[in-house]
């Protein structure tokens, strides 16, 4: 089972920072996890919330702020992740979050910059949307359905897909139900020494977590 470091080693640093992802790679994890939104100016930063009132007293909207004035909270730009990611030979699982404004902007500009970097490592976009992810489908990259609902359908198109912990823990036969069809799974957040121990017994792929070091000695990983 391979280990993701959940908007990088975020346990110990701020989430979505270099120092969070450059200690994901001293920890030992396989790959990244980001999530990826746009600037009013269309450039693509690694960030999860709408706005910036989780990490400063001022509180700007992503989509409509500039790359520049969002410079108090140092922003972290998805090309120098991949950077990273490439040079570190880490795989990435990237999700593009909905619903926003500007639709599938975001995984056209994502798109883009991976067709002109062509990166040779292990890669998959990820989201709860469905059209999102026949966007990535139909430019053939590998895909990650993101489930946190017991109604989602397990068997689509996607040859990934992403429960939430809390839907495996419900529902354990999902993983095998997955893997019947040849898909693969990756889990998210997995934190808990028991729970990293429950996802490798069940098969799962890939875990997201956001202590990879703690994950690893979990499982005995040297």
């Amino acid at each position: 089972m391979k280990i993701y470091a959940h908007r990088g080693a975020s346990k110990d640093f701020p989430e979505h920072t270099r120092a969070a992802y450059l200690a994901a790679i001293e920890q030992g994890a396989d790959g990244f996890e980001c999530d990826l939104r746009l600037t009013r100016d269309s450039q693509l930063i690694c960030w999860h919330d709408r706005d910036t009132s989780r990490f400063a007293q001022t509180n700007k909207k992503i989509a409509q702020t500039t790359f520049a004035d969002l410079a108090f909270v140092k922003p972290l730009l998805f090309t120098d992740l991949l950077e990273l990611a490439i040079l570190n030979n880490k795989g990435l699982a990237i999700e593009t979050k909905h619903p926003v404004q500007t639709g599938g902007k975001v995984e056209r500009e994502l798109f883009a910059i991976l067709e002109q970097v062509k990166p040779k490592i292990p890669l998959s976009i990820m989201s709860f949307s469905w059209l999102a992810v026949n966007r990535a489908l139909g430019k053939n990259y590998q895909a990650t359905y993101l489930m946190q609902h017991r109604n989602q359908r397990v068997f689509n198109s996607a040859p990934i897909i992403g429960p939430g912990l809390h839907l495996i823990k419900a529902n354990p036969e999902i993983v095998k139900r997955a893997h019947s069809q040849g898909k693969k799974v990756y889990v998210w957040t997995v934190n808990s020494d028991e729970d990293v121990r429950f996802c490798a017994g069940l098969g799962v792929d890939v875990i997201m977590s956001d202590n990879p070091a703690q994950a690893r000695r979990a499982l005995g990983y040297s």
